[in-house]
Formats: C-alpha cells, structure tokens, sequence
C-alpha cells in the first residue's frame, strides 16, 4: 500500500442530528451533521411528517392546486355548454326556423327540450318550422352535449 494517501479514520466521530441525538461512530469526518436520524425520521417513529428540506412538497402543492383550479374552470365550462338557458339562437338555425320558435315562445335550449319531451310532432305543429330545421336543432345540440329525450332519440334525424 502506499503511504499518506488514506484519509484519517477517526474512530470517536460525533454524530448529532437536528432533533438534538447524538452517538459516537467511527468516521473520516471528527464530527457530522444530519437532518433526520432513525429517532426523529416518519418511518421509525410512525408519526406523518413531511420531511422538505428543498421545497419540493410546497412545490407539488402548488402544481396540485393548480390542476385542480384548471379542472375546476374546465367543468365550468362544459357545464355552460349544455346549460338550459343557452339562447336558440347560438345553435345557428336559419332564420325562418329562429323566428318561428320566437313566435311559439321557445328562446332558450331548456325550453325547446321541454317541448321535444312532448314528441316531434309538437315541436313540427310549430308554424314555420320543420323536419329539417328540427333536424339541424337536434344535430347541434347532440353535438354540443345536451340530452334529448328519448322520444326524440328514436327518431333522431
């Protein structure tokens, strides 16, 4: 072996952790430092501590509360989608068709979902509208979420 290239064994080493253990071990280091030893670490003791000595569990936390505002605004927004109250008028009839619902006073999606709850042939005894006008209404709507009773499911266009 060669000579003065190992480092110095000391075999008194103190060890102390942050908890205020301490114990004697043989080291390369006189004295050592430690954050969490087997008296005061969650595995041991069985206690639920969050041990974060850089930050990264506030960091998760914030990603998490994040996602869960993004997931929040989502729902949101599929909830106005469908919503009951969304106008005829945003579903992009002709005109003859929106003018004749006005006329029957139907103005909103929960309203002429009410009438189709009655059968087809309510919604087409409305002057002015008719099997293709329903046909769109009933396309777009299925394309943006709504149910449609299932009267008008049957006979879907």
């Amino acid at each position: 072996m060669r000579k003065d290239i190992h480092p110095t064994y000391y075999p008194d080493a103190v060890v102390t952790c942050a908890c205020g253990a301490t114990w004697t071990t043989g080291s390369t280091q006189k004295e050592i430092k430690l954050d969490i030893c087997a008296n005061c670490h969650p595995f041991f003791t069985g206690e639920q501590r969050i041990v974060d000595t850089e930050g990264q569990v506030d960091r998760f936390y914030k990603r998490l509360e994040a996602r869960e505002q993004y997931v929040a605004e989502q729902e949101s927004k599929a909830a106005s989608k469908v919503s009951p109250e969304r106008p005829i008028a945003e579903f992009e009839l002709g005109k003859r068709a929106e003018e004749a619902l006005k006329k029957a006073g139907i103005e909103t999606a929960g309203q002429f979902i009410a009438k189709l709850a009655e059968g087809d042939e309510a919604v087409l005894a409305i002057e002015g509208f008719g099997r293709k006008s329903l046909a769109d209404l009933k396309k777009a709507m299925r394309r943006l979420g709504y149910d449609l009773p299932e009267a008008a499911a049957t006979e879907a266009a």
